[in-house]
């Protein structure tokens, strides 16, 4: 009997082996934060923020099953995208996150928000519309939701919808984040005193020097540049840079007043060092533009092939996954205007408004693709869309003027050049170079 013990015994330390890996709780991993670098890793803001973010990996170490933990950890991480740029590693560690909390608490009324909060940074519009309506069921009464709605709607073009949610946020919390989302839907119904009304409350009601207030700052700035009126535009990039010392947002609206003046080397190294500090695409494209107008075309070519792959990178990423990678269609239309690939423009034009057919900005991306193509008549379809509510953008006005222009409705094609290109000539120069050759040859 005993020379079978032993085959039995592992046998049967074998079973066992099998059933505890089988019902072994999977230890989820949690997500490692990022150093950061020059001007950012400055100060006592990451020193804080660093702290903070240690203690709750190390309650994390001791507790795997501390969801408020988890939670607050993802909340931080979405915020240090935010500050450095790096959407591409921190939305993932913060969806990852969140994914965690919910599969242990899937009616955790804040992991919903902050998971559909992070869907529309990735301009997952319609599925962060979703989420954000889901947790407002489960808790009606929570200003910060109403905003994720108000953002949501926006985006996917409900306009009228937006309007109620930003109001709902403003009856239950009146503060930076409403101020702000009230001051966008006035931009938007062209009502850019009332815009920038809203947006100074929304400053007011900040905390000089934080990421969020001075992002606020520099908005404000903006619309006094939409305005025309340059001098408020820099003093408020100006108080935004002191504020926070190396602020990319600030340094980049500078760059954009120093354009203005024609001082294009200035404009170019104010880029450059807002490009070193965040990774944002945009400073790429705009970096594009300055390099041309400063008679660089190799830089040029080479800043603009750079933004496509950023971009189309973003893209690739959003299309073989549901929740991340950042849909980055819109932008790649523009970028491919710039390289003169013109089918290509159209095809992500295209894809883009597949997704919000509603959307004044993707409307107007629409028009400018077919005006660059010749397809006047069907540019002019989508720009009626992209006015409906009424915006004042100088941009938006030049392209209409030119589009209806090329329709021969001549006199009122110019009118509309004529007062974008005076209200705020250099916030596109490929419209303003548009704008002043066709008024030229009147």
């Amino acid at each position: 009997m005993k020379k079978y013990l032993y085959p039995s015994l592992l046998i049967v330390f074998a079973l066992l082996a099998a059933a505890i890996f089988y019902f072994k709780k999977p230890i989820s991993k949690t997500p490692e934060f990022r150093e950061r670098t020059g001007n950012l890793a400055a100060g006592k803001e990451w020193l804080n923020t660093k702290a903070a973010i240690e203690g709750l990996l190390a309650k994390l170490r001791t507790n795997p099953d501390d969801q408020k933990s988890r939670l607050l950890l993802a909340q931080a991480y979405m915020q240090e995208a935010r500050v450095t740029g790096e959407h591409s590693y921190y939305d993932g560690a913060a969806m990852e996150l969140l994914e965690q909390v919910l599969r242990a608490e899937p009616e955790n009324f804040e992991a919903l928000s902050c998971k559909a909060s992070l869907c529309l940074t990735q301009h997952h519009f319609a599925q962060g519309l979703a989420l954000a309506e889901q947790a407002q069921k489960l808790n009606p009464h929570s200003g910060f939701v109403y905003g994720l709605l108000t953002d949501a709607n926006v985006e996917m073009g409900h306009y009228a919808e937006a309007i109620k949610m930003a109001d709902r946020m403003n009856e239950l919390r009146p503060d930076l984040a409403s101020y702000a989302r009230t001051s966008y839907l006035r931009e938007i119904y062209g009502d850019v005193p009332g815009a920038i009304q809203a947006m100074d409350m929304a400053v007011k009601a900040g905390y000089i020097g934080l990421e969020q207030t001075e992002w606020t700052r520099a908005a404000l700035a903006h619309l006094y540049e939409v305005s025309g009126d340059t001098a408020k535009a820099r003093g408020y990039y100006q108080m935004a840079l002191y504020a926070r010392p190396g602020y990319a947002y600030a340094l980049a609206g500078l760059g954009r007043m120093a354009a203005a003046r024609h001082d294009y080397p200035r404009a170019i190294s104010l880029y450059q060092q807002a490009r070193i500090t965040v990774k944002d695409y945009a400073f790429a494209d705009e970096l594009t533009d300055l390099y041309r107008l400063n008679g660089q075309p190799t830089e040029a070519n080479k800043m603009a092939e750079e933004s496509i792959d950023m971009l189309a990178s973003a893209a690739k990423e959003a299309d073989s996954n549901e929740q991340m990678g950042h849909y980055a269609d819109r932008e790649l239309a523009y970028a491919y205007l710039k390289t003169n690939e013109l089918d290509k423009a159209l095809e992500h034009a295209k894809i883009e408004y597949d997704r919000r057919p509603d959307n004044i900005d993707v409307n107007e991306t629409m028009a400018w693709v077919l005006y660059k193509r010749g397809q006047y008549a069907e540019a002019q379809k989508y720009m009626l869309v992209a006015r409906r509510t009424g915006s004042k953008n100088p941009v938006l006005l030049c392209r209409a003027g030119l589009i209806m222009s090329k329709l021969g409705k001549t006199a009122e094609g110019q009118a509309l050049i004529e007062g974008a290109l005076k209200t705020a000539p250099y916030l596109n120069t490929e419209v303003e170079a548009e704008g002043k050759k066709l008024l030229a040859a009147r």
